[in-house]
């Protein structure tokens, strides 16, 4: 496999804060990545910095090679929160159509090509059915398939994806984790997905990078969610407890227990 995203040695300052520290990673092709760890971990940072936005302070930061910014057309995001208001009359394919070349904001002229791949990417997303309802009128799972919608505009090699699981209840968690697994399955897309938790990701990622402390580690699930590996990004004890097919994180120090991964 090809190396999509090679980070080396990273550090980000923000602020008069370093966020991130000696962060190294290589991404391959085609693979799934859930990308977890506590608020202020910097997860959102380091998509920001390979999206091109966020500068990086020392190391270096690679995107099919190139510095961030440089493959913008190759590179799907998702974003937390919408970039529209609720309460908007606009229509699901509208918003999609909106984002269509990711020139400028705003509906436009679209050729018939170019409409099939706007329906292309509501149907591998899932929204099809309701494209042409009002966005403010669906549901917040409904919703977040019309972002991953947007997301896939111009057949994007590398799908990056922020919380997208945020305020949804299970059912439409399992629906949606499950949807953006058939998606990576057909396009062969690489898959970076920000989560709070690990569990409902467990049966689909290929690798997890776990970011706490200011640095990270990437490996598989069972070689990084572990107390050892824990306790050193912490920098306090932790242990991790296994039960039920699910994973939970024990804080030793205050034997408070959390889900695994949170953010």
């Amino acid at each position: 496999m090809n190396s999509i995203l090679s980070i080396r040695d990273l550090g980000i300052r923000l602020g008069g804060r370093q966020i991130l520290h000696g962060v190294s990673a290589e991404i391959q092709e085609g693979e799934f990545i859930g990308i977890f760890g506590p608020n202020g971990a910097g997860k959102t940072t380091l998509l920001r910095a390979l999206l091109g936005l966020c500068p990086i302070s020392c190391g270096e930061l690679l995107v099919f090679g190139k510095p961030p910014g440089k493959t913008k057309h190759a590179l799907g995001y998702m974003p937390q929160h919408p970039g529209c208001p609720d309460g908007t009359g606009l229509s699901a394919r509208s918003l999609v159509s909106a984002v269509l070349r990711g020139e400028r904001w705003g509906i436009p002229w679209i050729s018939s090509s170019a409409s099939g791949e706007v329906s292309r990417a509501l149907e591998l997303s899932g929204a099809s059915s309701y494209a042409d309802r009002p966005f403010s009128l669906l549901s917040g799972g409904e919703k977040r398939r019309v972002m991953l919608a947007q997301s896939l505009i111009e057949k994007p090699r590398l799908l990056v994806l922020d919380e997208p699981l945020a305020g949804l209840d299970p059912k439409n968690q399992m629906l949606l984790v499950e949807r953006i697994a058939q998606i990576r399955k057909e396009t062969g897309a690489t898959v970076l997905f920000i989560s709070h938790d690990v569990n409902p990701l467990l049966g689909v990622m290929d690798r997890v990078l776990y970011m706490a402390g200011g640095g990270a580690s990437l490996g598989a699930v069972d070689e990084v969610i572990t107390g050892p590996v824990l306790s050193a990004l912490y920098g306090m004890e932790v242990d991790v407890i296994r039960a039920a097919n699910r994973v939970f994180i024990v804080n030793s120090e205050s034997n408070v227990t959390e889900t695994a991964c949170h953010a």
